[in-house]
């Protein structure tokens, strides 16, 4: 039985090994890396779909873990939302998608602004399907501060905290981050899926 992780995103990678109490192994280890057409309407829809094409080309003896995560803000008629990875188009890097993110909130006059993340967490095996979320709320702001984390982080504080994700210590962020919270959930699932599987 093998826990595998239908992400090569070497973040996403670092962090579920961290949250999760088994070894989770990218699918990019297991076979070559290709794209998965995520062409879901929702961040559930889009994590079933990932992790149900790695599913299908391995045995039945794997769970597979998949996340779809991404950060809303609402002033910008909740954007980008599902289109988080490729907010600045097709192919762009963390740094293209954040810089726009930054452009679009400094267009609307306000440099800062409520703004939330939610994790999907899609769990299959030959048992069945299993989805949980999880939601960390916070603001935006129009400054990258830190270099801690990926994606959005410089620019996103989180409720409680002065200090963005990206300058938060990674013990601080494991306990109120949206992944962390669906994991959270996701754990006692993966525990009987594991035990059922052998």
């Amino acid at each position: 039985m093998q826990l595998v992780l239908a992400s090569s995103n070497k973040g996403k990678v670092r962090e579920f090994n961290k949250l999760c109490s088994s070894v989770v192994t990218p699918f990019s280890e297991l076979m070559d890396s290709f794209e998965i057409v995520e062409d879901g309407n929702t961040f559930a829809e889009n994590a079933l779909i990932k992790a149900r094409t790695i599913y299908n080309i391995l045995d039945d003896d794997s769970i597979v873990i998949s996340d779809d995560s991404g950060i809303t803000v609402p002033i910008l008629g909740d954007k980008p939302s599902i289109y988080s990875a490729r907010y600045a188009g097709e192919n762009a890097t963390d740094r293209e998608n954040l810089f726009k993110l930054i452009d679009d909130i400094k267009e609307t006059k306000i440099e800062r602004t409520p703004a939330y993340y939610t994790a999907s967490i899609a769990m299959v095996s030959h048992l069945g399907e299993f989805v949980v979320h999880g939601w960390m709320y916070g603001s935006v702001i129009t400054e990258i501060r830190g270099e801690n984390g990926f994606g959005y982080d410089p620019i996103f504080i989180p409720e409680g905290y002065t200090k963005t994700l990206g300058e938060l210590e990674d013990s601080d962020k494991s306990n109120i981050s949206h992944r962390a919270k669906a994991l959270k959930l996701a754990k006692p699932i993966i525990k009987i899926l594991q035990r059922e599987v052998k």
